[in-house]
């Protein structure tokens, strides 16, 4: 199917999510930052990110900023919990910023496989 970036700087979130995309018949690669994230997409060329907002180093909007300026056709997801605030607004920043899809942390398999699909789809 798809080369999927797993961006999250949480271990558990990241092996969840690889969980789910690799049933689902996706090959799928791992960073624990926007700036490792960013440097993979380089060498690599994934063909769609799902990156988390809240992280240390290189947080994600900063990191959709980057990607989109240099890869405008890459599809990405945005997740987020909204942080020990649950201030959700940072999704909607994401989004005014290139990500194509928004998702909530907690979110369903469903929910992630669907926004996935629908990237790829409209890609």
């Amino acid at each position: 199917m798809a080369r999927v970036l797993v961006i999250d700087d949480e271990e558990l979130a990241r092996f969840t999510m690889r969980e789910i995309l690799e049933a689902a018949g996706h090959a799928v690669e791992e960073a624990k930052n926007g700036a490792q994230g960013i440097s993979l997409q380089r060498s690599q060329q994934f063909d769609i990110v799902i990156t988390d907002i809240i992280m240390p180093e290189k947080e994600g909007v900063q990191t959709i900023i980057e990607l989109q300026r240099d890869f405008p056709t890459l599809p990405i997801v945005a997740i987020s919990g909204g942080g020990r605030t649950r201030n959700l607004d940072f999704l909607k920043l994401a989004q005014q910023y290139g990500a194509r899809k928004i998702l909530p942390k907690p979110f369903s398999e469903e929910d992630l496989l669907n926004a996935v699909e629908d990237c790829l789809t409209s890609a």
